[in-house]
């Protein structure tokens, strides 16, 4: 994932509008680096983050109870399938 992306999330309490925000890292020469960490964010309330090990299979959510371990286990699962769009010749 290299830009933002907004999931909507449905719950118990109504539909929310979640934004994924990549923590991605440029290295010297330019190169960019997927650290793994994806910030959640609904409107200007940060929610905590999802971290991906090294290969992306395994995942913790560091939120304060913002969300069910189901509505984040659907967030990671969400990131882990997402695939950028093609750029635009």
């Amino acid at each position: 994932m290299l830009e933002k992306v907004e999931y909507i999330l449905e719950a118990e309490d109504g539909e929310h509008r979640i934004v994924i925000h990549p923590d991605n890292k440029c290295l010297l020469g330019g190169n960019w680096y997927a650290t793994g960490i994806f910030r959640l964010t609904e409107g200007d309330v940060g929610m905590g983050d999802i971290v991906f090990d090294d290969d992306m299979k395994e995942w913790e959510y560091t939120g304060m109870g913002d969300l069910s371990r189901e509505s984040a286990e659907e967030i990671a699962e969400f990131i882990r399938n997402y695939k950028d769009p093609e750029p635009e010749v």
